[in-house]
């Protein structure tokens, strides 16, 4: 009996990891077309779907008096018909390249992005210079728009974060200030915003010389000096003025606003003043300590709350950016961001909550950041930012927020030094300033008759309660 051969199995070579290799984020070119439209442009090597960003100088403090939400309107109708296309045509039009448009309004101006496949950037790039230069503005589509966003109030006014938002900014801004209404306006606003008006909204601020596009992708095989020439080329207005910004104050004097909803099971909670922006030299410390208090499921805030206690299922605390002004030669910027804490708490432990975040803020304010916890912060933020980059419109959008801040072209990779840089006395004393513990407004969104008593009892600031 002759013995079988020995089976020999031959293995594919194992993986091995590469060699690492140095990233920063991307570096755009800038050039200006001959209509006076500026162009930031980063060619993406790979990223075959190409994203847009067309930032229009067309704020919300430049709506006219009682037409609060006139730019959302305007904003949304852009797509809505051409001179050359109805609505229903230029939406097929844009299906045939494989794109999506979409435009907001916010407090810096009015954003149109567009995303499409780079075989069809031409044909895209050409529907979006139609939008700007042409639209229609229909009686019938923007009497739809102003129904739809009547529509859409209740339902905000009805979800617990968008009330708490809402009150912060009554609260936190004089009434004569934009920022402190809502930013697509009110019903009573709403309701007076017709064809008229958004025409006369979009030919008193929509024009290519205040305006820039940021394109990001790969146009391998695209002269996009030429398409650029043949599409937002031929958008065509005079020049501007730039817009007086008025500064933005507020009154952070510490207290409590309880948004009365009774038998909610839950209190929204959302806690907030107004610090600095990123023009100011601290922005990097805020932004590290910030994440080190409640950035992520190991911050400070989430340890206690969360973990420890079982109160919610998660504490963020953030810095935006509302609307940010390159210093001026007198009298200093006027920008801000909103430096908040938000989250969410069983209604009978409301009163326990709150006590254990003030905790949180004094035990930071008197013991400091760990080095452990800058370290995780660091590493967090700038260690995952090639992830968080991947995508062309991540770039764009990018992009386009340095623009709306008037921020140099390289503030970005510029920020991820001075965060690797950012040691942990500096960010401990960036947060305690960004969040003291007598110098906080906190809207409670619950039910006042469980909540108003204990949240009084902890003496964080005089309490009110307000109707929902």
């Amino acid at each position: 009996m002759t013995a079988e051969p020995a089976v020999t199995m031959t293995f594919h070579p194992r993986p091995e990891a590469g060699e690492a290799r140095p990233w920063a984020f991307p570096a755009p070119g800038r050039t200006v077309l001959s209509n006076g439209l500026t162009v930031l442009r980063c060619h993406r090597p790979g990223q075959q779907v190409v994203a847009v960003e067309i930032i229009l100088a067309a704020p919300l403090d430049a709506e006219p008096d009682g037409l609060d939400g006139v730019a959302t309107i305007m904003a949304r109708a852009l797509s809505e018909g051409t001179d050359k296309h109805s609505a229903e045509e230029f939406a097929a039009e844009l299906e045939r390249c494989g794109a999506t448009l979409d435009a907001h309004a916010d407090h810096p101006g009015v954003r149109v992005s567009l995303e499409v496949p780079a075989s069809r950037l031409p044909k895209a790039l050409g529907l979006l210079a139609e939008a700007l230069r042409a639209p229609a503005f229909a009686d019938s589509e923007v009497d739809r728009l102003v129904r739809n966003r009547l529509d859409e109030i209740p339902h905000e006014l009805a979800n617990p974060q968008r009330r708490a938002a809402k009150e912060l900014s009554k609260q936190l801004f004089p009434a004569s200030l934009r920022m402190s209404r809502p930013r697509q306006g009110t019903e009573e606003t709403v309701a007076r915003i017709d064809s008229a008006a958004v025409r006369a909204f979009y030919e008193a601020h929509v024009r290519p010389a205040t305006a820039t596009a940021v394109i990001v992708g790969d146009y391998t095989g695209t002269d996009l000096d030429a398409v650029l020439a043949d599409t937002l080329g031929t958008w065509t207005g005079g020049s501007a003025e730039p817009l007086p910004v008025p500064p933005i104050t507020a009154d952070d004097t510490g207290r409590v606003i309880v948004v009365d909803r009774p038998g909610a099971v839950q209190t929204q909670l959302l806690i907030g003043r107004i610090g600095p922006d990123r023009h100011d030299s601290v922005w990097a410390a805020q932004v590290l300590g910030t994440y080190c208090l409640g950035g992520t499921l190991t911050s400070r805030l989430d340890k206690v709350l969360r973990e420890e206690k079982g109160y919610t299922y998660g504490v963020r605390a953030f810095g935006q950016v509302l609307r940010s002004t390159a210093p001026a030669a007198e009298g200093g910027a006027t920008g801000a961001a909103m430096l908040a804490i938000s989250g969410s708490v069983d209604t009978p432990n409301t009163g326990p909550a709150l006590a254990d975040l003030w905790q949180v803020l004094r035990t930071l304010a008197e013991g400091g950041l760990t080095d452990a916890e800058r370290d995780v912060a660091v590493q967090n933020l700038v260690g995952v930012a090639p992830l968080k980059f991947e995508t062309a419109a991540s770039v764009a959008a990018t992009l386009a927020d340095q623009v709306e801040q008037q921020l140099p072209d390289d503030y970005q990779a510029q920020l991820y030094a001075r965060l690797a840089g950012t040691g942990t006395v500096e960010a401990t004393s960036a947060v305690v300033s960004a969040f003291p513990a007598d110098r906080l407004v906190t809207v409670l969104v619950g039910d006042a008759a469980q909540i108003e008593e204990p949240v009084r009892a902890l003496g964080i600031g005089e309490v009110t309660v307000v109707g929902n």
